[in-house]
């Protein structure tokens, strides 16, 4: 004969259906409140790899410079479909800068890369300027001149919304082309 009690509680190793559903909506609660800041975490990255994606066109610019007696290249600020045939970053510095993916940004879900070539708008004063005696608006600091941007405000997590590489070759996703120091 068995040395249970008769009438003795039966402990099943299973979850209830409330302790299952309790625990689901804990998951979907937690899930909500983390999802925003994966996307923040998602699109910071996606900003970064575009301001990189602008470095190693400020160096291919560098490299073409070098071959170019410091001249600055005579370009269209960007062109409406890949098929035109005018002088853009893309066409231009594409032997310089090894692989086509740095004209494309990341975060450019409106496909400019696609149609035009490129994520990136040129900035046309500076067409045909040397280096040595580059000006913009006046500006004559290379670190308050931009060369490049991005063509849109592809990045909603940055606080101004555009990458700008600047003609000392450095990039950065602030807005600064002109300050008071």
């Amino acid at each position: 004969m068995s040395s249970r009690p008769p009438f003795a509680i039966r402990h099943s190793p299973a979850f209830t259906l409330a302790e299952l559903l309790t625990v689901i909506a804990i998951v979907a609660i937690l899930a909500a409140l983390a999802y925003p800041a994966y996307q923040r975490v998602t699109e910071s990255g996606r900003a970064t790899a575009c301001t990189a994606n602008l470095r190693q066109l400020g160096v291919a610019l560098s490299l073409y410079l070098g071959e170019n007696n410091h001249t600055m290249p005579m370009l269209k600020t960007a062109r409406a479909r890949l098929t035109d045939d005018v002088p853009v970053i893309d066409n231009t510095l594409d032997k310089y800068a090894g692989a086509k993916g740095v004209f494309a940004c990341p975060a450019d879900r409106a496909g400019f890369a696609a149609r035009t070539g490129t994520s990136y708008l040129w900035n046309v004063t500076l067409n045909g300027q040397t280096l040595a005696s580059l000006n913009f608006l006046g500006v004559e600091n290379l670190s308050r001149i931009p060369i490049m941007s991005d063509k849109e405000g592809f990045h909603p997590y940055i606080a101004d919304k555009i990458n700008v590489l600047y003609a000392d070759g450095h990039a950065t996703q602030d807005v600064k082309f002109f300050t008071d120091n």
